[in-house]
């Protein structure tokens, strides 16, 4: 689709689209008189500003509007319309495991099942196997039981149904209801766990994809004694099979009151805490939501999401391929008319099954670290993040990939925003970079004469160089795996190359792929952002059936 925002600009208010990613906060506005507004910000600057996407609002608003808006005082909202916000709080939250406390509420006898979880093995000969960490730091057993009778019914319980109720699901299959829910009991535990700090639960029972009345009756106390948030599985994803959908829900129970939290903040910065504001969220598939509809299960990808909305709705050619660069990873996707969705991934060890744009990410952006370890030029996964940043930042930190491409002459500090130190008003630091550089360079070329004697020593580009070939053949392996490990073939791609660091590596990507053509938008360096304005809202609705396949009806 292609997007045409001419006809939606010629109010009377500003429009606000933005993606808050790991390293920058990238800010795309529509003014009434129809400019556009760009701005970059770090999405950490504590020293400068306590929200990035907030002070980006108030700094475009200032400049267009020429009204004096101190940071001390709240920004006035009646100057917007909408804003529209993708975000990494979520993602960032699981992979640092700092989300909400939550506590885990499943069906008696099925304690351990999140923990024990299918038994997968991706590494089938690894001698130590070390299953992920469980999100839910307590678990409580609801002492109650239904049978679904199509898939359990024997003969040994016959004896069991005389005086037991059977319902009927909403998959229309029959539901035997074994042992109700004593509430009183169920009341007195859920005071008990409540007492603990713990302020989010995730309810995961047996069936309650057809049969939900008492994930509702858990949900209604839990909201009654003083719990903050409730995750029902059949509300967060009402789909068979307790464990991805227990897990589901433990990531919403686990994320959604941190995103909550992050909102709160961010509007609170407002007048009126943006009441009258129209305020959307991507989300992981690519569809906008209103704020109060915004929930951790569906934001992980909330922000690589606007990226392929923003290059499929910029690039005229097909089959396509994204290439999305950041800070701090490389997103990559394939486009061919149709946005692929994938229906169950993992992400932080962590299985969520909700609809998320079929987008692989690799640790490797212009934030990623460089280091030598025996003999090797590593790249990432590590991340210097927004503060302190790269070596260049002017705060101290680790030499990156961006580094690398200063000191090659990839990046021009003339060119790149000058938004650092104290005063924010000052350029990349390419000076601090060389000398980071030279000093790795002693220590490659010492450990080359130790290990072989050798006199030929690198030069401090060959080691930059070095890293970035390292860097780009970790970013063409989740490109080869979308494409050539499905049968596509990569030549007959277009590349279209976006982020803040996308420019510096899509060529080489290109060469490495065989792909002749590489497409940059004007707002390349934005996508993700400018994809926000050209998403659609949308509303999902999934429902569990239950009917019978009949292989044999096919061939009549």
């Amino acid at each position: 689709m292609m997007c045409n925002l001419n006809t939606s600009i010629m109010g009377g208010k500003f429009k606000f689209s933005i993606d808050r990613g790991g390293t920058f906060t990238d800010i795309y506005a529509k003014c009434p008189n129809g400019k556009v507004h760009v701005m970059k910000l770090l999405s950490v600057d504590p020293i400068n500003y306590s929200d990035a996407p907030r002070e980006g609002i108030r700094r475009i608003l200032e400049t267009e509007t020429g009204k004096s808006m101190p940071q001390s005082e709240p920004i006035d909202s009646s100057y917007i319309e909408w804003i529209r916000m993708g975000t990494t709080v979520a993602t960032n939250a699981l992979l640092e495991r700092k989300g909400e406390r939550m506590a885990l509420l499943i069906t008696r006898g099925f304690k351990d099942l999140l923990h024990i979880g299918n038994q997968a093995r991706p590494k089938i000969f690894d001698l130590e196997i070390v299953t992920p960490d469980v999100l839910y730091e307590e678990v409580m057993e609801i002492d109650c039981r239904v049978i679904n009778l199509k898939c359990e019914k024997c003969d040994q319980l016959t004896s069991i149904w005389d005086d037991k109720p059977i319902v009927q699901g909403v998959t229309g299959e029959d539901i035997l209801i074994l042992k109700q829910i004593d509430e009183t009991a169920l009341k007195n535990d859920l005071i008990s766990l409540r007492s603990k700090g713990i302020k989010s639960i995730a309810v995961a029972l047996m069936h309650s994809y057809t049969y939900n009345e008492h994930e509702r009756i858990v949900g209604r106390i839990g909201k009654e004694v003083g719990f903050e948030h409730v995750s029902l599985s059949h509300e967060v994803m009402p789909m068979v099979k307790i464990v991805p959908r227990g897990y589901t829900a433990c990531a919403d129970a686990y994320l959604t009151p941190h995103i909550k939290k992050y909102i709160e903040g961010f509007a609170s910065g407002f007048k009126d805490n943006l009441k009258d504001v129209n305020i959307l969220f991507m989300q992981s598939d690519g569809g906008l939501t209103p704020m109060n509809s915004f929930n951790g299960s569906r934001a992980i990808l909330s922000g690589p999401a606007g990226g392929v909305v923003g290059y499929t709705a910029t690039t005229p050619y097909k089959p396509v391929i994204g290439f999305d660069m950041g800070g701090t990873s490389t997103d990559v996707s394939r486009y061919d008319g149709a946005f692929e969705h994938v229906f169950e991934s993992i992400t932080a060890g962590v299985t969520i099954q909700a609809p998320q744009l079929d987008i692989n990410t690799v640790a490797a952006g212009g934030g990623s670290r460089l280091f030598f370890r025996s003999g090797l030029f590593i790249v990432g996964p590590e991340s210097a993040g927004a503060h302190p940043g790269p070596t260049c930042y002017r705060k101290g930190g680790p030499l990156t990939v961006t580094d690398a491409n200063l000191v090659l002459g990839r990046l021009l500090p003339e060119y790149f925003p000058s938004i650092f130190g104290q005063t924010e008003d000052m350029p990349l630091n390419k000076e601090a970079s060389l000398k980071e550089f030279e000093a790795l360079t002693i220590e490659v070329n010492n450990f080359v004469r130790l290990q072989s004697g050798s006199s030929n020593l690198m030069t401090l580009e060959e080691v930059a160089m070095g890293f970035i070939r390292v860097a780009n053949e970790s970013m063409c392996r989740p490109i080869r795996a979308l494409t050539q490990a499905r049968g596509y073939d990569t030549r007959q791609h277009t590349l279209a190359c976006f982020g803040g660091a996308g420019g510096q590596h899509a060529c080489a990507i290109a060469r490495s792929l065989g792909i002749n053509r590489v497409v940059i938008h004007k707002y390349a360096g934005i996508l993700s952002a400018y994809g926000m304005a050209c998403a659609d809202v949308v509303h999902e609705v999934q429902e569990p059936c239950a009917l019978t396949y009949d292989i044999g009806k096919m061939f009549v």
